[in-house]
């Protein structure tokens, strides 16, 4: 035990190599008679093994048994054996070298097992470009990296660099080929990577609409044997052809690309059959849309599918047809989770964490907008057909509500009778409209806001504000955060002139819906009544931003700008709402104001202008006309300018002689030949009365027999008289305005007479062959008042501002047109487009 040590913690970890098992004690061994006698048998003279290879482990050693001291001993080849010491040094007792030990190692020597001391490794043979094989490496890798970069930049919206990537790889994989044949590899050329390059140059060449190079790309591909499954590419050859409306050869492409599609790729033929459907009802060939859709609906329904199809039923006027295909439309398996499944139903706090995690991830949300769309089809189809399938629409609609209540779409049929209430509303049969409303007083709280809204902005329009004041109440306990509701509340509010509260209204409706932009523009005119006008320039200006084409607001942000006595920034807004709608008379007579205001006489007498030109009626702009040439002593266009007012005058009177005498023949007669020559939309009420004036005297006449007849003539003596006697009122009042003499006045006078005489004797028919030289001024009833400029009229112009812009909007957003952007539409929550 003597020769046991214990290693301590503080004791070198490399040491004790030097120590050897006691058994292997050399010491005495030349005492120990065992081993004498096997040294001097033959067992003992035999050479050792490795005495014929100098420097191995076997050397001198000391020898020694437990009885004597350590002797070293050399073996017969003279070399010291293993653990003998040299020149001081030592070396453990082991045949087999340790990592980081030689056995030339001294004591104390660094410890060095990887080798660090003999500095850093060698650099790496550098590869030799210049070899073929490189070469050919190289170019394959820079044509990858370019079609990559094309990809990149079609992705991000760069179309011409798309482009140019890709060409500039179709030229490095020609110049590639050439390589490989220059260099003799050329039945090594990489068939995937042209396709590659051709495929991406055809699909840029389409994206940048052209076409005939897309074409040429796409049939270097399909003609070329060597490309497998090349043929499916005709599909794209036929999508050219469609953009190109070649319906024809798009078919016959459509057609070949199936032809090469196996059954396997069931999904790739019912989208081929579907494109070809939609191309025939391009052509107008409904039957043979017909054949490929229910093919479609047979094998793989979907709803683009199923819409299609009652389209095309619904144009060739099928009604049993149109049904059954809305029957197969709502039982379209969607394939989607119900939406209980991301609702928690237990307390397990892992399955709820899980719930909330998929709530609202990327697949949940494909879901919803699948669910949204079928929704939306099925929603337009109903609609559709309606009217279509049964002698009425409301009948029609009932059928698709009960359809739909018996389906997985029963959510859609209130909204679906909704709808029905808003076509009525557009048939302008407000009773039944709100009949249908009223039926969802007792449904639940979302179905009865939107009903409750809906009836609230028809009462609104009806200027029924108690009512619309108490339906907007009601819609709002149904559903306090209905932006609609609030909006409508706050209208019914504003009305009253209870403009801080109206404010207030709006706000909340902002705060439930900060997109809202019905309501931001109601709290701007809000603010705008308070004369808050800083903070009603704030709404606007907000609003501006997200309306930025919205004439409404940069009306309002000039007509403020004006308040405020900036007349330079009111003058700036209005070119921009000028640069919307150009034909705007209103505006353009605003600009003539505010220019003539900063004494730029020229610029306002060209927006007057400009204004008489696309509206000719206004009287105010006639009379600054007017006033301008007789200022500039041009008299004689000041007096067209007069007698156009005269004539404008003229219409009013006989509106006021229409409302007082609504049965009266000749009024309406002028009525409708006035405003067909002025070119008012009026002109559609007038002649609809007038017919139905003239058949109510057709009927007396007929039933009245011959006493009847005599009172007819009577009556129309009288209708005659009196009409002259309305002529002559109407043309008294332009005599006055042009300024006529006494004598003219005496003979316009004999004139009347003289036509009311000759209208009693000679009838209708030779009335207007007796007036004076006054009355055969007016123009005829085919044409305008001023034959040298008939193109001058706007027969579809509604005064879009004044008075109606400070009217604030209810639950309802604008729609702005070219010739009247106040016009108003139900929310899109209960009116969708």
């Amino acid at each position: 035990m003597e020769n046991v040590h214990l290693a301590l913690e503080e004791d070198d970890l490399y040491s004790g190599y030097n120590d050897y098992n006691p058994t292997f004690d050399s010491d005495a061994l030349e005492n120990d008679v065992g081993f004498q006698q096997a040294v001097r048998t033959s067992h003992g003279r035999r050479p050792p093994m490795t005495a014929k290879f100098p420097g191995t482990a076997i050397g001198a050693r000391p020898l020694a048994s437990s009885f004597g001291s350590r002797i070293p001993l050399t073996s017969s080849m003279g070399r010291p054996m293993t653990g003998a010491v040299q020149d001081g040094a030592a070396r453990p007792m082991t045949a087999v070298r340790a990592a980081g030990y030689t056995s030339s190692m001294t004591r104390g020597s660094t410890f060095d097992p990887l080798g660090q001391s003999k500095g850093p490794a060698p650099p790496l043979e550098t590869k030799n470009e210049d070899t073929p094989e490189e070469k050919i490496k190289s170019l394959e890798k820079k044509v990858n990296d370019l079609i990559e970069e094309s990809c990149m930049a079609q992705s991000m919206g760069t179309l011409l660099l798309a482009l140019e990537k890709a060409k500039e790889a179709g030229r490095k994989e020609r110049a590639l080929v050439r390589q490989r044949q220059q260099s003799g590899y050329a039945d090594q050329i990489n068939l995937d990577l042209t396709y590659s390059v051709l495929l991406n140059l055809a699909n840029q060449y389409a994206n940048n609409d052209m076409y005939p190079e897309a074409l040429n790309s796409y049939q270097v591909i399909v003609k070329n044997k060597m490309f497998n499954n090349a043929g499916r590419l005709k599909v794209n050859m036929a999508n050219i052809y469609f953009k190109q409306k070649n319906y024809p050869k798009a078919i016959k492409f459509y057609r070949m690309a199936l032809d090469q599609i196996s059954n396997a790729h069931k999904g790739m033929r019912i989208k081929i059959l579907q494109n070809i459907g939609v191309v025939f009802i391009r052509m107008g060939q409904y039957s043979d849309a017909i054949t490929s859709f229910e093919h479609i609906m047979s094998e793989s329904p979907n709803v683009k599918t199923g819409f299609n199809l009652i389209l095309c039923y619904y144009a060739i006027s099928v009604k049993e047809r149109m049904k059954t295909a809305f029957q197969k439309l709502i039982s379209v398996p969607l394939g989607i989770d119900d939406e209980d499944k991301y609702i928690p139903t237990n307390d397990d706090a892992s399955s709820n964490m899980v719930i909330e995690a998929i709530k609202n991830d990327k697949l949940h949300q494909m879901e919803r907008d699948l669910k949204a769309l079928a929704e939306k089809y099925i929603m337009t189809a109903a609609k559709l057909i309606a009217p279509a399938i049964e002698n009425s629409f409301a009948t029609g609609f009932d059928w698709c509500v009960d359809t739909l209540k018996s389906s997985q779409y029963v959510e859609l049929a209130n909204d679906l009778e909704i709808n029905k209430a808003i076509t009525y509303i557009r048939q302008k049969d407000f009773n039944q409209a709100v009949e249908t409303l009223k039926t969802f007083e007792k449904k639940d709280s979302r179905v009865k806001s939107a009903a409750a809204t809906n009836l609230s902005f028809l009462y609104f329009l009806e200027k029924d504000f108690d009512q619309a004041d108490r339906y907007a109440d009601l819609a709002m306990t149904a559903d306090r955060y209905n932006p609609a509701a609030l909006i409508n509340k706050g209208s019914t509010v504003f009305v009253k002139q209870d403009y801080e509260k109206a404010a207030e209204f709006y706000k909340e409706a902002l705060r439930n819906d900060s997109s809202c932009t019905e309501a931001l523009y109601n709290l701007g005119l809000s603010y705008k009544k308070l004369n808050r006008l800083e903070e009603a320039l704030d709404c606007f200006l907000k609003l501006h931003a997200i309306l930025r084409n919205s004439a409404q607001v940069m009306y309002q942000l000039a007509h403020l700008y004006e308040l405020l006595e900036d007349p330079q920034q009111a003058i700036e807004w209005l070119m921009q709402v000028i640069s919307v709608i150009p034909t705007d008379p209103q505006t353009l007579a605003k600009l003539g104001e505010l220019h003539d205001g900063e004494g730029d006489k020229s610029q306002a007498f060209h927006y007057y202008d400009e204004s008489f030109r696309y509206f000719p009626s206004n009287i105010d702009v006639i009379e600054w006309l007017g006033a301008y040439y007789i200022e500039t002593q041009f008299c004689e266009n000041a007096i067209q300018y007069f007698e156009r007012a005269t004539h404008i005058q003229a219409l009013e009177t006989y509106k006021d002689i229409h409302r007082k005498f609504p049965e009266n023949v000749e009024c309406l007669r002028f009525l409708v030949r006035l405003c067909t020559d002025m070119g008012l939309k009026e002109v559609q009420d007038y002649a609809t009365k007038l017919k139905k004036v003239e058949k109510m005297k057709e009927i007396r006449r007929v039933k009245s027999g011959r006493e009847g007849s005599a009172r007819g003539r009577r009556e129309g003596r009288e209708g005659s008289a009196g009409s002259t006697l309305f002529l002559g009122a109407a043309l008294t009042l332009i005599f006055n305005c042009v300024g006529t003499t006494e004598s003219d006045y005496e003979d316009f006078s004999k004139s009347v007479c003289l036509f009311c005489a000759d209208s009693s004797h000679s009838g209708s028919s030779t009335r207007g062959e007796r007036l004076s030289a006054k009355m055969r001024s007016l123009p005829a009833s085919n044409e305008p008042y001023e034959a040298s400029s008939p193109k001058e009229l706007d027969a579809s112009y509604v005064d879009p501002l004044g008075p109606q812009m400070e009217r604030p909007k209810t639950g309802a957003k604008k729609r702005v047109e070219d010739d009247d952007f106040a016009d108003e539409e139900l929310g899109d929550d209960l009116l969708p487009e």
